[in-house]
């Protein structure tokens, strides 16, 4: 039997998230381990492990809505820009595709490839940084 996907139960509603973006495409919510608050994970509703296991018809769309995400990170966080990174396999914790979509400015402290992860002090503030991203992300 394979192990349950932690993000397809996201997607299922039976697992909680801060959500910043639903739509028939993906499902974007916040990173419970985030690099920096505002960090957001942007997954395809369908299950799939690894990038090259996306049907070629599904990348242009997932993109479209990561690229929308980033500008709405910025704009949300008041950053100066954005990382956005996703592993295949190695380093991917959770074997479903996830893009990371996290906040950036100058001096904030990630170097390489070696990432201090926060936690948000409790639901409210997490629930206000993805009410922001959310706005954000529907302005455009």
């Amino acid at each position: 039997m394979a192990r349950a996907c932690v993000f397809c139960s996201i997607l299922a509603g039976d697992t909680p998230a801060f959500v910043v973006l639903d739509d028939d495409v993906a499902l974007g919510f916040l990173d419970v381990r985030p690099l920096f608050h505002g960090h957001v994970l942007v997954v395809p509703r369908a299950h799939v492990e690894t990038l090259t296991e996306l049907p070629v018809k599904g990348v242009a769309p997932l993109f479209e809505r990561v690229q929308a995400m980033a500008g709405a990170v910025e704009r949300a966080c008041g950053a100066k820009g954005t990382f956005v990174a996703m592993n295949n396999r190695v380093s991917q914790s959770v074997p479903h595709l996830h893009v990371h979509v996290v906040p950036r400015t100058k001096g904030d402290g990630l170097k390489g490839f070696f990432w201090p992860r926060t936690r948000y002090d409790s639901d409210e503030e997490a629930a206000a940084v993805a009410a922001s991203i959310r706005e954000a992300f529907a302005s455009g």
